[in-house]
């Protein structure tokens, strides 16, 4: 289910430090951007933020729920998107770390996608 109204107005005040911060349907959830990299979703008014191994330390605390996950042929998916503990939206500067350390961890899957793969090795052309 995607952010209600209410939240997702929240959502872009408290993320306002971040960069211009846009919502946009994904998947049944919507997927919260800041400058145009992905650094969450929310489903069910519930914020999860992008994880990577370099930040994965700072969110241990959201790791004793459970991450985003989607059910796929029989097995859940769990994705790189971990739940942003409650009591962080009654702190604000540590709520903005967070999604900070998300961002960072955002841009860096971005640069990975951005690579160029390496050229094509040209067949020879056969002769008859």
């Amino acid at each position: 289910m995607v952010a209600s109204d209410a939240f997702a107005e929240f959502l872009r005040e408290q993320l306002a430090p971040l960069g211009h911060v846009t919502m946009r349907r994904m998947f049944g959830k919507s997927g919260v951007f800041c400058d145009g990299v992905m650094l969450g979703m929310v489903t069910d008014n519930t914020f999860y933020v992008r994880v990577d191994e370099q930040n994965r330390e700072t969110f241990k605390e959201a790791a004793s729920s459970p991450p985003l996950n989607y059910a796929k042929r029989g097995h859940t998916i769990d994705l790189a998107f971990w739940r942003m503990p409650d009591r962080l939206f009654d702190e604000p500067d540590e709520f903005v770390a967070w999604t900070q350390a998300a961002l960072a961890a955002a841009h860096r899957v971005a640069a990975k996608r951005d690579r160029p793969s390496p050229p094509k090795r040209k067949t020879p052309a056969r002769s008859r």
